[in-house]
């Protein structure tokens, strides 16, 4: 990468000390412990011959040239075309990849494996960063303060990180334990979610015992607030979710109880293997299909957690091991081998490649899909690297790389309700972006490749976001 400067910098040197200037307030913003990972944060920068896939849909376009003014995209063009002016810091960048900045729509602060449990503040805001995700929901806290404290601190400019939307805990029913927050009753519920919105929750996740009555009154007072709801669900169907008016449903396929035989309100415990069994084409999978997208429910993909529980998947990578502490590493490899030992009784292939046609289903009949990583289970899917790795999958699913990335930027924000301002590369908006060695379209595993990241307009060193979680992942 190579960047140069124009003849103009007297000029840009004396912007830098304007008072009131827009760029001159966001450097002084920053902590130290935030500009220690920054790389630009010149007030116009030009980032030319570069291949742009800019979320919206469209198809790739070669030797672009994405101009980035005060935070914002002011152009994006064929280099030819566009007009880059005196005092602009220049990145000359071919073979180089522009994106809009991945949006996580399911990217917990808290990691799990086996045998632990551990809230991230320092490594989670920082691998996801670095990994080119600049906006993530919660989706279900561990603990819910530290998630509000991390959210302000990134605001604040005290600590590097996406933008975040939090949750809140989980809201369950009777029997759950944890860090999970039960709830017996209507009224309950709806306390519980006026407390956490006063608290600074924008959304609200169900889990899977919660009744179909607890969860209509916490919609109910979510929306009379303005906020949405999600859910993790199992108690209460797809179908039945979607008559509450929930906003979104989480994991797809994994976690519909829709094709099972149940009593009201429990959750079947034959639904995994009723998945197995079910037809994609039959009549009550489209009809769940047809109510989420007539009711405009969105729907967020987890496919890089729900592949660990496939034996000999996901393939090993040696960054895993760099980056988790050496404790966290071992118990990951110890479920990891434990499901390949059991791999002839296991109908989790099945259910996974069901689960990736039928999110493939879902958007072909013009549902709204957004991804996230869930960094929980056994421990392999990690913040960051996990929304990295749903590229691959969405694309083993069947979606072109292009959709791919729709589905990985623009789509959250548009369930998240921002998609005036983030998830694509257009002029106007806020210059929220990942810079990509390579090319993701033709090679998806150059995904990975992050160099730069933009968030409001300043570029992030991703590289040295991640190695400062070098050795320490699942444990800080």
């Amino acid at each position: 990468m190579r960047w140069t400067h124009t003849p103009a910098i007297l000029a840009l040197a004396l912007a830098f000390l304007l008072p009131g200037d827009v760029e001159s307030q966001r450097a002084q913003h920053l902590s130290d412990d935030v500009r220690e990972y920054v790389s630009t944060d010149a007030p116009v920068i030009a980032l030319v011959g570069v291949t742009v896939v800019d979320g919206t849909g469209a198809q790739p376009a070669e030797d672009q040239t994405v101009l980035i003014r005060d935070g914002r995209i002011e152009a994006v063009g064929a280099a030819a075309s566009v007009e880059v002016p005196d005092g602009a810091q220049i990145h000359e960048l071919p073979g180089h990849t522009v994106i809009p900045g991945l949006i996580g729509m399911h990217n917990h602060t808290f990691y799990t494996t086996s045998g632990r449990s551990v809230q991230l503040d320092y490594s989670a805001p920082r691998l996801y960063l670095g990994s080119g995700v600049t906006t993530i929901r919660t989706t279900g806290a561990a603990s819910p303060y530290s998630e509000i404290n991390m959210m302000r601190g990134i605001d604040d400019g005290r600590i590097p990180g996406p933008r975040m939307h939090i949750t809140g805990p989980y809201i369950t029913g009777p029997g759950a334990g944890g860090h999970m927050l039960t709830v017996d009753s209507e009224e309950e519920a709806r306390r519980v979610v006026a407390y956490w919105a006063e608290e600074g929750a924008t959304w609200f996740k169900a889990y899977t015992r919660i009744s179909n009555d607890a969860l209509g009154a916490a919609i109910q007072e979510a929306h009379s607030r303005g906020l949405k709801f999600t859910g993790h669900l199992c108690s209460v169907s797809y179908r039945e979710a979607v008559a509450l008016g929930i906003d979104n449903l989480e994991h797809g396929l994994f976690t519909n109880s829709d094709y099972s035989e149940r009593e009201p309100d429990e959750c079947p415990s034959s639904l995994r293997s009723d998945l197995v069994e079910i037809d994609l084409d039959s009549e009550e999978v489209q009809a769940t299909i047809r109510d989420m997208v007539d009711n405009g429910v969105g729907m967020t993909s987890t496919l890089a957690v729900y592949e660990l529980t496939v034996p000999g998947r996901p393939p090993l990578e040696d960054r895993f091991e760099e980056i988790l502490a050496p404790e966290a590493f071992q118990e990951y490899l110890a479920t990891r081998q434990r499901i390949q030992e059991n791999a002839d009784q296991s109908i989790m292939p099945q259910v996974f490649q069901k689960s990736q046609e039928f999110e493939v289903a879902f958007v072909r009949a013009g549902g709204l899909l957004a991804a996230g990583v869930d960094p929980t289970g056994n421990g392999g899917a990690l913040p960051g690297f996990g929304d990295q790795r749903n590229h691959e999958l969405l694309i083993e699913a069947g979606f072109t790389p292009v959709e791919s990335i729709q589905i990985l930027t623009l789509n959250g924000a548009r369930i998240l309700g921002n998609d005036d301002e983030l998830g694509s590369v257009e002029q106007g908006k806020v210059a929220d972006l990942a810079v990509i060695a390579g090319n993701p379209v033709e090679r998806p595993e150059e995904i990975r490749n992050v160099v730069t990241v933009f968030k409001d307009g300043i570029g992030y060193d991703a590289e040295a976001l991640i190695q400062a979680t070098r050795g320490i992942m699942g444990v800080r």
